[in-house]
């Protein structure tokens, strides 16, 4: 067996329970290393090049389909909730439906910070899905908090997500020690730098971090929502169902963590935050003369 970079695999000490792909293979001290990144969890990993089975079209094809019929389970509830919000805005919208009132409604944009481009275009696709006005930027995460500013600056965005890679070591040191993580220093400081920019937790909403991510310094630093309470594996589309949860909830309605995170396919394990105000706002009259 012969695997390459971009092959994907699975790792035999963990009974091949993720797809991950392969980023980097690498000689150390003799012993061949290999940079992992999770296929749909947002979790990077090293292993043993001898650790690895090459996953084949078939088992492939059966990781994908579980994998999508997870995905529209979540994506059939986020709908079932979107229509309950929809429909108590056009009750209070239309005076409790005694008036012929004609309205428009506009969704908080989302500006999506990605480590992993795949990741990322995954995340555009969902977003387009289901409705949400988004600009995404690739970039890696220690280059994050010196962009963060200038995009915050020329997109003005309602929500703000920052994302992409992690993972803890305990070789490292303690699940409370921040430098134990791979990435979540980076996403700290970004969140930071937001904060700089606009330190209001309503006038920019924040959802910050990866997998296996440090929650408590992640909250600390500004976030709304962060990731992983548990220290588990997020999945890669998490920050899509809670941005579009705020996204389309009204800016006078307060948000219950719980009605943020129960539709994700992580969960609270993996997912939690503060109480937030939504920030969609309804408007009238609706002209038509721009359909």
């Amino acid at each position: 067996m012969e695997l390459r970079v971009g092959a994907r695999v699975a790792r035999l000490s963990y009974n091949c329970d993720l797809l991950f792909r392969i980023i980097e293979i690498r000689d150390v001290d003799g012993v061949k290393k290999v940079l992992l990144y999770g296929e749909d969890m947002r979790l990077i990993a090293d292993a043993p090049y001898s650790d690895l089975k090459l996953i084949d079209d078939i088992e492939q094809k059966r990781y994908m389909t579980e994998e999508l019929a997870k995905q529209e389970s979540s994506f059939s509830l986020f709908k079932q909730d979107y229509h309950l919000t929809r429909e108590k805005s056009e009750y209070l919208a239309t005076n409790g439906y005694q008036g012929e009132y004609e309205f428009f409604q506009m969704p908080g944009k989302v500006l999506h910070l990605d480590g992993d481009p795949t990741y990322l275009k995954k995340c555009l696709s969902l977003y387009e899905k289901i409705g949400v006005p988004v600009y995404g930027v690739h970039c890696n995460e220690k280059e994050m908090p010196e962009r963060i500013g200038g995009l915050i600056e020329k997109i003005r965005p309602d929500i703000l997500v920052i994302t992409g890679h992690d993972a803890y070591s305990k070789s490292k040191g303690k699940v409370s020690d921040l430098k134990a993580y791979r990435h979540s220093r980076h996403f700290v400081r970004t969140v930071m730098e937001a904060r700089k920019k606009v330190p209001n937790l309503d006038q920019l909403v924040i959802f910050a971090g990866a997998c296996q991510s440090h929650f408590e310094s992640l909250i600390r630093a500004g976030a709304n929502f962060a990731s992983s309470p548990s220290r588990v594996n997020i999945h890669a589309l998490d920050p899509v169902y809670i941005v579009a949860k705020i996204s389309f909830t009204p800016f006078m309605d307060h948000i219950n963590v719980w009605d943020v995170v129960r539709n994700t396919l992580t969960g609270q394990k993996g997912l939690g935050g503060i109480e937030t105000k939504g920030v969609l706002r309804t408007g009238m009259p609706f002209n038509r003369y721009n359909d």
